[in-house]
C-alpha cells in the first residue's frame, strides 16, 4: 500500500510539474511575440529605407524619371505601411488564440502549404518566416539580411622558392615541376551595414607546397642543423619535396555586387562581379617529407622519407586573389623562410587558379 501511495504521489507530482512547464511556455510565446511587434515596424522601416536607396542609384544613373522615381517610393512606403499593419494584426490573432486557449491550439495539417518534397511554408512562434520539413522535427528560419556566407575554397598551381641573392629564373627547382595544392573553406562577412563593396574573409585552409630540384639533387638534413641540397650518388628519375601547412587566411576583399529584394529576404549576389582580396595567412607547419625515385641494380626503388628537415614550424605570409565570380588568380609568398639556420634564406612562393564554390 506504501509503494503504491509513493508512486500515485510521484504521479501527481509529475503532472502538477507537466502543468506548470506549459503554463510558462505559453506565457513565454506570448511574451515573444509581444516582442516581436516592435520588431516589425523595425524591420519594414529598413526595408523601405533599401528600397528608396535602390531607386535613388536608379535614378542617379539615369534609368528613372524625377516622376517615376517619386511614384515608386510611394508605392513603396505604402506597401510596407500595409506589411505593418498586417503582420501586426497577424501577431494580435496569435497572441489571442494563445491567451485563450492557454497554448493549446489544434492544427489543421490539410490546410498548411505543403510542397510536393514535404516542404511548408509559414511563420514560426516568434512570428518570422520559416521553412519546416514534414519529414523531420526541425526549422530553418529564414534571415532577412544575411552578413556572413562560406564557401569550399580550392586552389592549385605552380610552386617555386625565391633564394636570397638570386633571381627565380635561377631557382635550383623545377618551374613546372614544382606545384602547390590547397583546400578550406572561409567565412565571408560585410563590413558595412548599407553596403556590400567591402567584405572580411577567413578561415582556415591545408596547403601542400612542392619543390622538385634540379640536376639530381636532393635535400640532406646536416648534423648542424641546416639542410641543402645535395646530388644523389644513382640517378634520380623523381625527387620531390613537400611541405604540409595548416593556416589561417584572413583577406579584405573588394568588390560590386548585385542587390537582390523581396518581401521576406535582402540579399548581395557576387554572381559575374569583379572581385580583388588582399590579405595573409599564418599557421604552422604538420610535416614535411621527400620521395625520391631511382633505378639500382635494375629493381625500381621508391623512398618516402618523413623528417623534419629543419623546416620552420611557423608559417606567415602575404596572399591576393582577383578575378570574377569564384574563378580567382591567386598569389601567395611565405614571409618566413623555408629552413631554419639556413646560410641562405629560401622562401616559397605560389602562383595559380583559386576556385570558391
Amino acid at each position: 500500500m506504501r509503494t503504491i501511495t509513493m508512486y500515485l504521489l510521484g504521479l501527481v507530482t509529475l503532472l502538477m510539474i507537466q502543468n506548470l512547464s506549459a503554463q510558462e511556455e505559453y506565457e513565454n510565446k506570448i511574451e515573444i511575440l509581444k516582442e516581436q511587434k516592435a520588431k516589425i515596424t523595425q524591420q519594414e522601416k529598413e526595408a523601405l529605407m533599401y528600397e528608396v536607396e535602390n531607386i535613388n542609384q536608379r535614378l542617379q544613373d539615369g534609368n528613372l524619371t524625377e516622376e517615376e522615381a517619386n511614384l515608386l517610393k510611394q508605392k513603396a512606403a505604402e506597401k510596407r505601411a500595409l506589411n505593418i499593419e498586417n503582420r501586426i494584426a497577424i501577431v494580435d490573432n496569435q497572441i489571442n488564440l494563445l491567451e485563450r486557449n492557454q497554448g493549446k491550439m489544434l492544427v489543421l495539417m490539410e490546410l498548411d502549404t505543403l510542397t510536393e518534397q514535404g516542404i511548408r511554408l509559414g511563420v514560426d512562434i516568434n512570428g518570422k518566416p520559416a521553412i519546416l520539413f514534414k519529414t523531420k522535427n526541425w526549422k530553418r528560419e529564414i534571415v532577412y539580411d544575411r552578413r556572413t556566407y562560406s564557401d569550399f575554397v580550392m586552389a592549385v598551381g605552380l610552386n617555386n622558392a625565391i633564394v636570397e641573392g638570386q633571381s627565380l629564373n635561377d631557382s635550383p627547382y623545377k618551374i613546372g615541376g614544382s606545384r602547390f595544392f590547397e583546400m578550406g573553406w572561409q567565412w565571408r562577412t560585410r563590413l558595412f551595414k548599407n553596403s556590400n563593396f567591402v567584405r572580411l574573409n577567413y578561415g582556415f585552409s591545408f596547403q601542400f607546397n612542392g619543390l622538385k630540384p634540379k640536376d639530381n639533387q636532393y635535400f640532406v638534413a646536416l648534423d648542424d642543423g641546416q639542410t641543402e641540397l645535395q646530388e644523389f650518388e644513382f640517378d634520380l628519375n623523381k625527387s620531390k619535396f613537400r611541405m604540409d601547412n595548416l593556416v589561417f587566411p584572413m583577406h579584405f576583399e573588394f568588390g560590386p555586387s548585385k542587390l537582390k529584394t523581396t518581401e521576406e529576404t535582402m540579399r548581395y549576389s557576387l554572381r559575374n562581379q569583379f572581385r580583388l582580396g588582399l590579405g595573409g595567412y599564418a599557421g604552422f607547419n604538420m610535416g614535411t617529407r621527400q620521395k625520391l625515385k631511382y633505378d639500382l641494380n635494375g629493381d625500381n626503388v621508391k623512398d618516402k622519407l618523413k623528417r623534419g628537415y629543419n623546416t620552420n614550424d611557423l608559417v606567415y605570409g602575404l596572399s591576393a586573389y582577383a578575378g570574377v565570380d569564384g574563378v580567382l588568380l591567386y598569389v601567395k609568398y611565405d614571409l618566413n623562410p623555408i629552413f631554419k639556420n639556413a646560410a641562405v634564406d629560401q622562401r616559397n612562393v605560389s602562383l595559380g587558379l583559386r576556385f570558391d564554390l
